[in-house]
């Protein structure tokens, strides 16, 4: 019988065949509140790891006084902190040098988006992440999706609370692998309540504040968005990577193919309400085909795509002599699943050149559901 256990040479021939590592892994494990449980899932990943025989350390873990935490967190080496003074003060910040000279396989680090103290040797906590993954070390971290740069204006928008810590949308975007630590807003609460998040004096008002009901579910839906959108440029980049022309209908991408005339823009509504109704991901092409090159019909071209952007869509604009083509492959470079084409109600030749068209497109395009919607100049300009 053949032994499982792989004799020296067939260590020696993976280590040599495997190709070489040029730098760390990224992983982020993302929330949507203080006290999901973003911490107890790295420590509880970093000690699994470390189960399994990888060298695990702790860079920086703030445990706020959970109890829970600091007991997972005993449970690994951790790299000694560094202390600054700033201010007649003593401050203690992760020593990035120490780690990298510890050499561990895999450092847990939490807080991404936390600014170090000056006299840091990087002034963002991310900038370290930065560094360590350039040594070939795997990174774990965590982060809430108010931290997010672009996400931070909406969430003051929603809770009335001012995010002064931000990571650049980039840095969330590097990673290798992110992870939705997800927890009902209810259940969120009811811990807060029992006093696992914080102390119980400041738990009402918590709950008055940040914690309230509906903020929770707004934030827990940007975070959800915020993994799908991750997932869904994986999915496309995968795709690529292996040549697969196919469209993959996961999720459904809509799109809408205008022109300069006014009558794009009922074409752009009514395109817009399916997207929102199918939760598509939502483009606007236009391709120009050197028909659009008088005053007024770049004026009207633009009144189009402002229209439609203001409406949430993604333009693609592009050239070509062919329309039919053209289109074709952008459907096929962005995976779209449905197409919408619009035909004003005209008969005789301009009806048998527009069949032509679409018949073309069908040739040229992978598989895609199409859309042929029928409007007068009347109704497409809108009647007042």
């Amino acid at each position: 019988m053949k032994s499982n256990i792989p004799t020296k040479a067939e260590e020696w021939l993976a280590k040599v065949s495997a190709p070489e590592k040029t730098k760390g892994r990224f992983k982020l494990f993302l929330g949507y509140a203080p006290g999901v449980g973003k911490t107890y899932a790295m420590l509880s990943e970093g000690i699994r790891r470390s189960g399994y025989g990888e060298h695990v350390v702790i860079g920086i873990i703030e445990t706020h006084g959970r109890k829970g935490i600091a007991e997972l967190a005993n449970q690994l080496e951790a790299v000694p902190r560094r202390k600054i003074e700033y201010r007649g003060t003593i401050f203690e910040e992760m020593d990035v040098d120490a780690i990298i000279a510890r050499r561990p396989q895999i450092v847990l680090l939490d807080e991404l988006a936390h600014t170090n103290i000056p006299g840091s040797k990087h002034r963002k906590r991310y900038e370290d992440v930065q560094e360590i993954l350039g040594a070939k070390i795997d990174v774990i971290s965590t982060m809430n999706i108010q931290h997010l740069e672009s996400i931070a204006p909406t969430v003051h928008a929603i809770t009335g609370i001012t995010v002064r810590e931000t990571v650049p949308d980039w840095v969330a975007l590097m990673a290798n692998e992110t992870v939705m630590v997800d927890l009902t807003p209810e259940a969120l609460q009811n811990r807060l309540r029992r006093g696992v998040v914080y102390s119980p004096d400041k738990v009402d008002q918590a709950l008055k504040n940040f914690f309230r009901g509906g903020n929770l579910n707004a934030l827990r839906e940007l975070a959800l968005r915020q993994v799908a959108e991750q997932v869904d440029r994986s999915l496309e980049s995968y795709m690529e990577s292996k040549e697969i022309d196919e469209n993959w209908a996961v999720r459904e991408r809509l799109a809408v193919c205008i022109s300069s005339n006014p009558a794009a823009q009922y074409l752009i509504a009514r395109a817009a309400r399916m997207a929102r109704r199918l939760d598509a991901h939502f483009y606007v092409i236009y391709v120009d085909a050197g028909m659009d090159e008088t005053a007024e019909r770049r004026k009207s071209l633009a009144a189009n795509l402002q229209f439609a952007e203001n409406l949430g869509a993604e333009i693609i604009q592009t050239r070509g002599r062919s329309i039919a083509d053209v289109v074709a492959n952008v459907v096929r470079e962005k995976h779209i699943t449905q197409v919408i084409f619009g035909r004003s109600a005209v008969r005789g030749l301009h009806r048998l050149f527009y069949l032509s068209a679409v018949h073309r497109f069908l040739r040229a395009a992978p598989t895609v559901d199409v859309h042929i919607v029928t409007h007068g100049e009347e109704t497409a300009a809108g009647k007042k």
